[in-house]
C-alpha cells in the first residue's frame, strides 16, 4: 500500500529506522510512534518507499 502524503511517507522513515535501530525508539513521536509498534518492518519498507513527487503534504 503506497503512501497517501509526504507526511505519512516521512512518517514510515522515520518509524522504519527506529525498527530497524538506527534511531531511538525515544526520539519517535505522533504517527511514527504508532506505526513502529504496529506495522512489520516489510510494511514500513512499503510506505517510506512511496515517491513524494506529486503527492499532498498532508491528507485531510
Amino acid at each position: 500500500m503506497p503512501a497517501k502524503s509526504k507526511a505519512q511517507q516521512k512518517a514510515a522513515g522515520a518509524a522504519l529506522s527506529a525498527k530497524r535501530g538506527d534511531t531511538p525508539k525515544s526520539k519517535l513521536k505522533g504517527a511514527s510512534k504508532g506505526m513502529a509498534g504496529s506495522m512489520s518492518e516489510a510494511q514500513l519498507e512499503e510506505l517510506a518507499s512511496t515517491k513524494r513527487k506529486g503527492k499532498p503534504e498532508h491528507v485531510g
